[in-house]
């Protein structure tokens, strides 16, 4: 039966934390008390990339996109928009809509973006296998089992230029042929879900939306290297992508599509899940597979590579979630078609998890190449607040802060390399005028000191001896000498780590000095953080010309160290203020000043 409207809600992690799923629930009810059930279809969809403006929901075939809508909003949506036919404006995104049901084709944080990856993602029910096949899902698969040989297969791959997308950017035919050209009776295929880097959620986010375009590649795969089981390494802290890949998984067997002689032909593949404890470490690919094999998620020594000795000693490729997602499409629309979008040495698309000081936030699919300036200005709309943009920084705790002199540069592979930053699996993060460099350095740093294994010692040392230092600088103990030192102990753990994770640990140093080192100094020699943010170095004073006595500073500071009568002018005593902010909080007068 075909229905009138259709409803797409938005059923991702973050707008289902905003009350989505209520809003499902009560959108159902009202449908049902106007009569509507037969009219009306309600698909929880992935996700809509627009996060910040969730929940979202869209409806068609008008195409209506409405923002921000709460549960109490359902009864006047299905009475305005189902009964009368007329948007409610207060909830679309452009209100100048006013009273017509135009598409919104003109949203500019959609309008820079090209799906590959995110293809389905707020387009099908992530739970029901048939809305995936309607949209060609496993036609790709079916072409590889009957008209495909696994050279062919390589062949796409190599002329479609796709590289790993999370990390280093290892061409993935090239790893596939080694996988596929090693002897063993035994072979494998992992798929790297384990998404640890601060403030990125992009394979998440495929894998709610969109699971079977994993699942088909992962098959893809294991017929190109002539593997028979699969395992996908995801954090357990991804519960609705769990759920979503459990189903996925049941639905395929069930279809045929997994398990023994899929779809008929003389091939047998199959796919479990593996779950991650939430060590950052373990989206290293060898501390991946020690897990897997039911041991510490360490490093180990690298070569022999994985794609020739990987899970228990047996070939194995791994790929992460958006390198596979990419795998379908290129195998359907063909090698060539893939190259001709993005770069010379970059082709295709990159998701990222934009957040930050920027105004709309929220995970995008833009061409390789696009300029940071149209990421940041045109799809995420500028600076919140329109305040001043100081650096962005990509590639989670391993990447680099990019300077506002680049924001015209295209991403890409080489380009982020070029100016001290990496592509890594996709987290984006923008910072303003508020935000200090040197304490940004020092999270990061924190961050993988928390998360590294422990197992060599350059990393486990060094990324200490680097925190210690951040620490000692915004504390105003920092020394002219320091930045020298941690230069130096960098260098020394990017030539001896273990691993990736030990090797680019100092990219944020290295990157913070590289473009901001007078920040440095000011922390070093001036002892003052133009940012504000590193308590030890602020001073409060009171200024007496517009101190008018009302004593509001007075009674909200913890240390009693602010003195003076009512009416009278107020001084603050420096050796007993210990800085916490709240005089100037609550100060009306701009009389509290901090330096």
């Amino acid at each position: 039966m075909v229905s009138k409207y259709y409803i797409l809600i938005c059923g991702g992690t973050a707008c289902d934390s905003n009350d989505g799923i209520r809003l499902t629930e009560e959108l159902k009810k009202e449908i049902t008390k106007a009569g509507l059930t037969k009219d009306v279809q309600i698909v929880r969809t992935g996700c809509l990339g627009f996060c910040e403006m969730g929940p979202i929901v869209k409806i068609l075939p008008e195409d209506t996109f409405y923002v921000c809508v709460k549960p109490e909003d359902a009864h006047e949506l299905v009475q305005e928009h189902l009964v009368k036919g007329r948007a409610v404006p207060r909830l679309l995104y452009d209100r100048r809509q006013s009273q017509t049901l135009v598409a919104l084709e003109g949203i500019d944080f959609y309008q820079k973006q090209f799906r590959i990856v995110l293809r389905n993602c707020g387009v099908i029910d992530p739970d029901k296998i048939d809305e995936y096949i309607a949209r060609d899902g496993y036609r790709a698969l079916e072409k590889v089992l009957f008209e495909m040989t696994p050279a062919d297969v390589i062949a796409e791959l190599e002329k479609a230029g796709l590289r790993g997308r999370g990390g280093a950017g290892f061409p993935t035919g090239k790893k596939w042929m080694f996988s596929m050209n090693a002897p063993g009776d035994q072979k494998y295929i992992v798929c790297n879900a384990d998404e640890g880097d601060p403030g990125a959620y992009m394979d998440r986010s495929t894998l709610e939306g969109d699971p079977h375009s994993i699942l088909e590649a992962m098959t893809i795969a294991g017929r190109t290297t002539g593997a028979s089981m699969g395992y996908i390494y995801i954090r357990a802290e991804y519960p609705l992508a769990i759920r979503r890949l459990e189903n996925a998984i049941a639905q395929a067997h069930a279809y045929g599509l997994l398990g023994k002689n899929i779809l008929g032909s003389d091939f047998s593949f199959d796919i479990e899940l593996r779950f991650g404890a939430g060590a950052f470490v373990c989206g290293e690919e060898t501390a991946l597979l020690a897990s897997i094999e039911g041991q510490r998620g360490t490093p180990r020594p690298r070569p022999p590579f994985p794609a020739v000795k990987g899970l228990w000693g047996k070939p194995t490729v791994i790929n992460n979630v958006e390198t596979l997602a990419n795998v379908p499409v290129i195998i359907l629309k063909g090698g060539d078609w893939f190259n001709k979008i993005g770069t010379a040495t970059s082709k295709g698309t990159k998701v990222f998890a934009l957040t930050g000081k920027v105004k709309h936030s929220g995970l995008i699919e833009v061409p390789m190449g696009t300029t940071l300036r149209e990421i940041i200005f045109e799809i995420g709309g500028g600076i919140r607040n329109d305040k001043t943009f100081k650096a962005a920084q990509t590639g989670g705790p391993s990447g680099g802060v990019i300077p506002p002199e680049f924001l015209d540069t295209p991403i890409d592979y080489e380009n982020l390399a070029k100016i001290g930053s990496i592509m890594g699996s996709g987290g984006l993060i923008v910072m303003d005028e508020t935000d200090c460099i040197v304490d940004v350095a020092k999270f990061y740093l924190q961050f993988t000191v928390d998360e590294s294994c422990g197992k060599c010692s350059p990393c486990r040392i060094g990324g200490r001896t680097l925190y210690n230092y951040l620490e000692k600088i915004t504390n105003g103990e920092g020394k002219a000498e320091d930045i020298d030192t941690m230069l130096e102990t960098a260098r020394a753990m990017q030539r001896a780590s273990l691993c990736g994770l030990g090797q680019t640990a100092p990219n944020p140093v290295v990157s913070t000095l590289r473009y901001f080192r007078e920040e440095y100094r000011e922390h070093i020699e001036n002892k003052r953080c133009r940012a504000g943010k590193c308590k030890n170095l602020l001073q409060y004073t009171i200024n007496p010309e517009k101190c008018v006595g009302c004593t509001a500073c007075a009674r909200v500071c913890p240390a009693n160290a602010i003195t003076g009568e009512r009416k009278q002018k107020h001084t603050i005593d420096g050796e007993k203020c210990i800085k916490c902010g709240q005089c100037h909080e609550v100060c009306k007068f701009k009389a509290v000043e901090r330096s």
